[in-house]
């Protein structure tokens, strides 16, 4: 049986939600295993000063300058 332009929108947008949500599913997981990456760097064991220091020299130059000047 052939479906009707207003149950295809519906089910379309449904699908968009499932979709939505999944993306920020993952992008919570990514997250979570960034943050589990730099505790095992040790960085945390760091002064706090230090570390915001450092988190205010990688804003101000950018994640891909810092990188290179890091592993110059």
């Amino acid at each position: 049986m052939a479906r009707s332009i207003e149950q295809e929108r519906v089910q379309l947008e449904a699908d968009a939600k499932k979709l939505d949500e999944r993306r920020r599913m993952l992008a919570d997981r990514e997250r979570a295993e960034l943050m589990k990456e730099v505790e095992k760097s040790g960085m945390f064991k760091g002064d706090p000063d230090q570390i915001r220091a450092l988190l205010a020299g990688v804003k101000k130059l950018g994640i891909a300058e810092a990188a290179k000047r890091l592993t110059a």
